[in-house]
């Protein structure tokens, strides 16, 4: 095993975060703002890359590193280290309303490919890399850009995707297409590309942007309800603009109905 061998516990509903038991010396690396809570006896430290050590060079480590300004992360994450003699814990918190996902690469052939934004933590000895897409139409309109996150080793990492998540095994051949933002995941054997939604009218007037992915089987898909870009985008449309009105409560009697909402703190 390359990766240390932590135990885990995933608590909460909508807002959920996960707790991780370190055995002594064994560590937990995670994205910067993830973090929640730690027992006493836990060293943390600021590492450069994600601390897999696949290539020990000072160029090696430039290299493994730099591939995260690519996908938008920092170039340094965060591990947590149990320097005490029994066992201690961690807890690492999702951004917002969503599920925790467990990813075990031992079942997954060493390799799952994720969204940029979706890695929360891992076991330290899993490598944080990238993956490009060898496909302009998926590079150009597929959301994610020609990079996604891959997860590579033996160990467990921790996904994070928002609303309800659904897990889908796709058989050999067997297509299943997804609204492009609401892709969590998938192992490495899933084809994934981009195709055109067709039609003046749903071009025009469907509202649901002018491609979608399809995925390809055999292989394992999560899929998020509520990409948080769409989350965002909802709130952004319900603030209230300079010198007009919020959308939010919609009720025919305009600034009344708002005095009357019982809410009017802000």
């Amino acid at each position: 095993m390359n990766a240390h061998e932590i135990d885990y516990h995933i608590y909460g509903e909508e807002m959920q975060y996960v707790e991780i038991e370190l055995d002594p010396q064994e560590a937990v690396i995670s994205e910067a703002g993830s973090f929640m809570m730690m027992e006493d006896g836990l060293k943390m430290d600021t590492i450069f890359g994600d601390g897999s050590n696949q290539d020990n060079s000072v160029l090696g480590k430039i290299f493994s590193a730099g591939k995260r300004l690519l996908t938008g992360e920092s170039l340094f994450m965060t591990a947590y280290l149990n320097n005490a003699s029994v066992k201690r814990k961690v807890s690492f918190a999702s951004p917002y309303p969503g599920k925790i996902v467990p990813i075990d690469l031992t079942g997954y052939q060493g390799k799952f490919i994720c969204q940029k934004d979706a890695f929360l933590c891992a076991a330290k000895g899993v490598s944080v890399g990238i993956e490009f897409s060898k496909r302009l139409g998926r590079g150009l309109f597929g959301g994610e850009g020609f990079i996604m996150q891959k997860l590579e080793g033996d160990g467990m990492a921790f996904v994070h995707a928002g609303g309800t998540l659904a897990r889908k095994e796709l058989q050999a051949g067997e297509v299943l297409k997804v609204d492009t933002g609401c892709i969590v995941g998938f192992t490495k054997d899933v084809d994934y590309d981009i195709e055109f939604v067709g039609g003046i009218k749903n071009t025009v007037f469907g509202g649901e942007g002018l491609f979608y992915a399809t995925l390809r089987g055999p292989g394992t898909v999560y899929i998020q309800s509520l990409p948080f870009s769409r989350l965002a985008e909802r709130v952004l449309s319900s603030i209230p603009r300079k010198g007009g009105r919020s959308r939010g409560e919609g009720s025919v009697l305009g600034g009344l109905g708002d005095l009357m909402d019982g809410d009017n703190r802000f």
